[in-house]
């Protein structure tokens, strides 16, 4: 997806970052229901199809429009809009309005209480979208154990909410939506985290490592993983479909959305960098360059580079398996052919604190709540449980439920006693990571962070959205097996 120059979006970090904290939406501007019989702004229709990421590789799923990715949505801050959402399958829906806020009844969250999404029926949505910057929609379904069901499909699909005000300038725009299919089970694969920084924190470890070791004594098998045989960058393998084609000199600004149910992916442009501008479409507080984007799960990087290396070039992830799988696309310089070229970029370790402010925020939070992650080795048939304090979520009686109230401000820190990395996200709310790889930062505003393994991370957030508010690691089969609790503010 790539757009000719337009206005860039200029990063209003002076206003995002005041006080470290998020500015809601006045709730009197967000609605929903049937808005009369005025025209949708907007049309999606969630059906199965076939997708081909390449000649040989023909997948059927279930998309937006009866493509993958699905379309470029596009809104205006402020602007009220209308976006009719067809159903075309035997099974209810939701559609997560991913990284706004809005109320319960458009979220898209079952837990919260949004309504489904009929089977071979439609909702109507009326919204306010915000805040500005890019964001994305997604299926918000249980699959459990099903792969053909919830983020293991297609149902995947950008969204740019402009600016009021948009001042910069850029040459080309670029939107790129990195996913996987055909997806399996299987009791191996637990991705390192060692491209994260930070170091594991002994205490932790010395737990995780013996609960882990007393499952295995007990002849427990290790828990199922998920793993994927194709890859795709916009739907297309690498090697197919049209190349990002670029001019010598020109900047680009890519939106780079990580997609998957479950994986953390890479991305390096070998000879360039990234100065990167934004992270899940907010403005960091200290733009820098490096050499590897590295994006948790539903986390989106917006990134400019400068094309000053001409060639053909594959833009690709790091994995050698994966890249040659599919993850991976083309750029192409005006002027050059031949087969595009790879080579791997220098050992990097992503660092969130290198966009963020040194030291702790000056607001301080009204209450701290502490959560201890743990993980029930193969408890549920073979599937790993994950635990809050000690207790796992329940899709039946909808708890644990974490009570806070309006307008507080409130710290969350988790403490991680796994050695798996966690991305976890917060509905209808931007946080400020307020501690970090051992280090108190601010300024960092996001509503997915991975969290390392045995490491701990706190991040801040304003009680300020009327209702329940879902939070979770947004791997799949974590959500699914426990890793979910709500906040219910009044």
């Amino acid at each position: 997806m790539s757009f000719a120059r337009r206005e860039v979006l200029k990063m209003g970090a002076a206003a995002l970052l005041a006080g470290g904290a998020t500015r809601a939406l006045p709730a009197a501007a967000t609605t929903t229901g049937f808005a009369g019989s005025r025209k949708a702004d907007h049309t999606l229709r969630i059906g199965t199809g076939l997708v081909e990421l390449a000649p040989d590789t023909i997948i059927s799923t279930t998309t937006y429009n009866g493509r993958f990715p699905g379309p470029l949505i596009r809104f205006t801050e402020g602007r009220p809009v209308v976006v009719d959402v067809h159903n075309d399958t035997d099974t209810p829906e939701q559609l997560h309005w991913h990284g706004q806020i809005v109320p319960v009844s458009v979220d898209g969250s079952a837990e919260e209480g949004t309504p489904y999404i009929p089977a071979h029926g439609m909702r109507r949505l009326s919204f306010t979208p915000g805040p500005a910057g890019f964001r994305f929609y997604h299926t918000h379904v249980v699959p459990m154990g099903d792969l053909s069901k919830g983020q293991y499909g297609g149902q995947v699909g950008p969204v740019y909410i402009e600016p009021k005000d948009n001042p910069g300038a850029y040459d080309q725009e670029v939107f790129l939506v990195l996913k996987e299919f055909q997806p399996a089970f299987s009791s191996s694969g637990d991705m390192a985290s060692d491209f994260l920084a930070g170091s594991p924190v002994p205490e932790l470890r010395r737990k995780g490592e013996s609960a882990m070791a007393d499952s295995l004594r007990r002849g427990m098998p290790h828990g199922y993983e998920v793993g994927y045989s194709a890859f795709s960058i916009n739907g297309r393998k690498l090697g197919h479909g049209e190349p990002i084609k670029v001019k010598a000199g020109q900047r680009v600004l890519f939106h780079v959305l990580n997609g998957s149910a479950t994986e953390i992916r890479s991305l390096a442009l070998p000879g360039h960098s990234f100065r990167v501008v934004a992270l899940d479409g907010n403005p960091v507080s200290r733009q820098a360059e490096v050499p590897v984007l590295w994006i948790g799960t539903a986390e989106r990087v917006s990134a400019v580079v400068e094309m000053n290396r001409p060639g053909v070039w594959v833009l690709g992830d790091l994995s050698d398996d994966d890249r040659n799988a599919g993850m991976g696309t083309v750029v192409q310089y005006t002027g050059h052919r031949g087969t595009p070229r790879w080579a791997a970029p220098p050992k990097f370790t992503w660092d969130y604190r290198t966009f963020a402010q040194p030291g702790p925020p000056t607001v301080r939070p009204d209450h701290v709540v502490d959560m201890l992650i743990e993980k029930r080795n193969a408890a549920a048939d073979g599937f790993n449980v994950w635990t809050l304090n000690g207790k796992a979520f329940d899709m039946h009686t909808g708890g644990p439920v974490v009570r806070v109230e309006r307008g507080g401000r409130y710290r969350l820190r988790f403490h991680n006693a796994t050695d798996d990395v966690h991305p976890l996200h917060l509905h209808r709310a931007t946080f400020d990571v307020t501690h970090i790889a051992g280090t108190p930062v601010h300024g960092l505003l996001k509503d997915v962070v991975m969290l390392g393994g045995y490491q701990s991370l706190a991040l801040d957030f304003t009680a300020d959205q009327p209702g329940l508010s879902l939070f979770h690691c947004h791997q799949q089969i974590h959500m699914d097996y426990g890793f979910m609790f709500l906040l219910r503010c009044a």
